[in-house]
């Protein structure tokens, strides 16, 4: 990637999926513009507003007003926060608001909130009146560079996360880059997980830009949106060559898979893990475990690792707070994986950074023996 100029304050990614393509807007004061820019896209004058109570109190009542000057009639759900959200109960009680509300076809679903809102809101607007309109208004930096593209929606249940939900894309992405500035050091972090991600998957570049550039990310500015807007880029790239993740877009499970089952073995408790910390970690093992089937040279791994914790992020399951379960447990969790296909164990696997691919009918021997090694 070439240097930074803060030539534009705002970016547009499209992502070109036929009569359903969609904008990615990315920049300053969208939330402020949200209702001119929906009602330029949307037929439906009506929306219901699913965010969570950290949320609400900072941004709820700016996007209610928009939505009202722009001729559309709000209403609004404000839910707890946190992991535990993406359940049954709060998918009935945001079902519920939406059909209150009268929301029709035309009208929209807006999630405004982290990946917990965007997946549960995204799961309701699929199913409701067997699918109504959408809009994702990411408030983290993980959603907005991740779960708020792509359409992939979803709950958890004792038996894992994300196992039950449907693939409904949104009809317009708003990334307002300015709610990035009351997030936690910790939970920008996390989302810079995802970002990292998206270099080590197949972009080597941008991952070597990271490491030069990623003190003027997290500070803001030309920087964060122009990493923004790449994550976002590379991500529409894949969901366009791969919708329903039959083939190439499981590389966007690097580090999941592992991560996964360790936020699995914490019962999704965010204070002791939060999921971009899971992929921090995750993403360590992938390339020490990609390593040790001498795959790529332990000195990527190293890099990884470098890099994940000069960022401040969590890299080994011993960093995680409190006891871990056995090995064998996180075997079983990662056994009920959703990508697991007919018992055989898949795992985003890599031949060195950016050279990430997909690889099936991994032994699961080698893994329940490196999981036993890796344990704290």
């Amino acid at each position: 990637m070439n240097a930074i100029t803060p030539a534009s304050a705002e970016r547009l990614v499209r992502v070109p999926l036929g009569e359903r393509a969609y904008d990615i807007l990315i920049g300053p004061g969208l939330i402020a513009r949200a209702g001119k820019e929906i009602a330029a896209r949307l037929k439906g004058r009506r929306a219901s507003v699913i965010t969570d109570e950290h949320v609400a109190p900072l941004y709820l009542d700016a996007l209610l007003t928009s939505l009202q000057e722009a001729g559309i009639q709000p209403s609004k759900l404000v839910l707890p926060a946190g992991e535990k959200t993406k359940s049954f109960e709060h998918l009935m009680a945001v079902c519920d608001a939406v059909l209150t509300a009268r929301i029709e076809r035309n009208d929209a679903v807006i999630a405004l909130g982290g990946g917990v809102i965007g997946d549960l809101s995204g799961f309701a607007a699929g199913i409701v009146r067997r699918g109504v309109r959408f809009v994702q208004v990411p408030t983290s930096l993980l959603s907005q560079v991740d779960s708020s593209v792509g359409g992939k929606t979803g709950i958890n249940t004792h038996h894992g996360k994300n196992l039950i939900g449907v693939f409904h894309q949104p009809d317009l992405v708003l990334a307002d880059t300015d709610v990035l500035n009351t997030l936690s050091e910790r939970e920008f972090r996390a989302g810079y997980a995802e970002v990292a991600k998206y270099g080590l998957i197949d972009k080597p570049d941008f991952f070597a830009w990271l490491e030069t550039n990623w003190k003027e990310v997290f500070s803001g500015g030309a920087a964060r949106i122009e990493a923004i807007a790449a994550s976002c880029q590379a991500k529409s790239d894949v969901v366009v060559a791969d919708e329903r993740e039959n083939g190439p877009r499981a590389l966007l499970n690097l580090g999941h898979t592992f991560g996964h089952a360790l936020e699995a073995a914490t019962a999704y408790d965010s204070r002791r893990l939060v999921h971009g910390e899971g992929v921090s970690i995750g993403t360590v093992l992938a390339h020490e475990f990609s390593s040790r089937l001498n795959l790529a040279s332990p000195d990527d791994a190293k890099r990884v690792e470098t890099h994940l914790k000069a960022v401040g992020l969590p890299t080994r399951m011993g960093d995680i707070p409190g006891e871990l379960p056995p090995a064998e447990v996180l075997m079983d969790a990662i056994a009920q994986d959703k990508k697991v296909k007919s018992g055989k164990l898949t795992f985003i696997l890599t031949r060195g950074i950016g050279q990430s691919f997909v690889a099936d009918d991994v032994p699961a021997s080698e893994v329940l023996s490196f999981l036993r090694e890796k344990h704290p």
